[in-house]
């Protein structure tokens, strides 16, 4: 509060004096002033104090060392290009054991799944019925043959009577039909015993080739019907060694093979010893592709609603690895060879639809090159353009480079993933 009581000289000591109270009043306002109205200045001296700790930052973070990264030369090497297709594996010879005559199975003499030979039992239908019908056909033969003698010795007889005109030529020729009668009848007895003997042997049912059986469609006691397309199915052999593979060619691979077939002049049909076109298959489970074999059939046209040709490969299977039905992946040349430079996919980088790889040039400072790519081969990538095989390049720390910047290079071997061969 202002003083009261005090006598203040008249002239300017007073206009000074008011003006000196006004300022020191004005003061003390605003040192007795809440805490919210001077915030906003307590902050903006802080943000400014910690704006010059940041430029104190960035300027220490210029000044760190260039990124360390590993760097290698492009791997220069001969390669061949590979198509790959996904096949499936066929039995050459698949086929379904059927009842050829009928009866009530009997026995039967394998193990599911087992390996069989050619000519192994395998069933054996009742044959009694047909053994009793072969006694039966066995003595209409004797019969006919016996009634074929007698015939053979009248018509001796009825030649000799007529030398002395004993008998006419009308009785001589009857006994000369009857005996080309009793001929007749003997064949078709013999005709019926074969027949009859040969349904006591279809009674023991019998493997027609090596390969694997399957399980019992039909068990000891039930009656199978025989002789005809119903006939009864009683289970199936496969052969296992050699094996056939299917597959899928399309349109584009199957122009490039030709053509390359006609400039390599691959064999004809007619020359197979030479064959240019192997081909390599690998298992679902298999790194790469292991196994060997070769083209046996190719279609001999493309399938209009897929523009795909039917191809098939022939490999040997003696340690049964291979199964009729199983997928199978299928390995064909895809190219001559050529000499190519390769880069692991972790050294390529994307600048929106282009693809770079970054170059330690002089002085250790990255240059950005576009480049041109072509198939995977061992794990590494082809490169077809835009490279030369004496730089050197970035192989991994790509996220820590950029266009002009300095590196700190460190020298590391490119080595291939082996084995997975060329891909699209």
């Amino acid at each position: 509060m202002r003083p009261t009581g005090l006598q203040r000289p008249p002239g300017p000591f007073k206009v000074q004096t008011r003006l000196g109270w006004g300022l020191r009043r004005r003061l003390w306002g605003f040192l007795a002033m809440p805490a919210d109205v001077y915030r906003p200045f307590a902050l903006f001296v802080l943000s400014a104090v910690l704006l010059s700790g940041c430029g104190e930052n960035s300027a220490k973070q210029s000044e760190a060392p260039p990124p360390s990264v590993s760097v290698s030369e492009p791997v220069h090497r001969n390669v061949t290009e590979w198509d790959e297709f996904t096949g499936r594996f066929q039995a050459i010879d698949h086929v379904s054991i059927r009842a050829r005559v009928s009866g009530y199975l009997q026995s039967a003499h394998f193990e599911e799944g087992s390996m069989v030979k050619k000519g192994d039992l395998l069933f054996v239908i009742d044959p009694r019925p047909y053994e009793a019908v072969a006694e039966e056909e066995q003595g209409r033969l004797q019969t006919a043959q016996a009634q074929l003698t007698f015939a053979s010795r009248d018509l001796e007889r009825a030649v000799e009577l007529g030398r002395t005109q004993a008998v006419s030529q009308q009785v001589i020729d009857q006994r000369r039909q009857a005996l080309q009668s009793a001929e007749a009848a003997v064949i078709t007895a013999e005709g019926a015993l074969k027949r009859a003997r040969l349904d006591v042997e279809f009674t023991r049912v019998v493997s027609p080739m090596d390969g694997r059986i399957g399980r019992k469609l039909v068990t000891e006691g039930n009656l199978v019907s025989g002789g005809d397309t119903s006939a009864t199915l009683l289970t199936t052999v496969v052969s296992l060694d050699p094996i056939y593979l299917y597959f899928n060619l399309d349109e584009q691979t199957y122009l490039k093979s030709t053509r390359l077939r006609l400039d390599v002049q691959a064999p004809t049909p007619q020359n197979k010893d030479n064959n240019l076109n192997p081909v390599h298959v690998g298992l679902p489970d298999d790194t790469g592709f292991p196994h060997e074999g070769r083209m046996d059939w190719i279609d001999n046209e493309l399938d209009p609603g897929t523009g795909t040709l039917r191809g098939r490969a022939v490999l040997p299977n003696p340690q049964l690895r291979f199964s009729p039905g199983q997928f199978g992946r299928v390995r064909l040349i895809g190219s001559a060879p050529y000499e190519a430079l390769l880069l692991p996919d972790s050294a390529i980088g994307s600048d929106q639809s282009r693809k770079i790889v970054y170059v330690v040039g002089k002085d250790n400072v990255i240059e950005m090159r576009e480049v041109k790519l072509g198939r995977l081969i061992d794990g590494l990538r082809v490169v077809r353009e835009g490279l030369k095989p004496d730089e050197t390049v970035v192989i991994s720390g790509l996220q820590r480079v950029r266009a002009g910047g300095r590196v700190t290079p460190t020298r590391k071997e490119i080595a291939p993933t082996g084995g997975a061969g060329a891909q699209r």
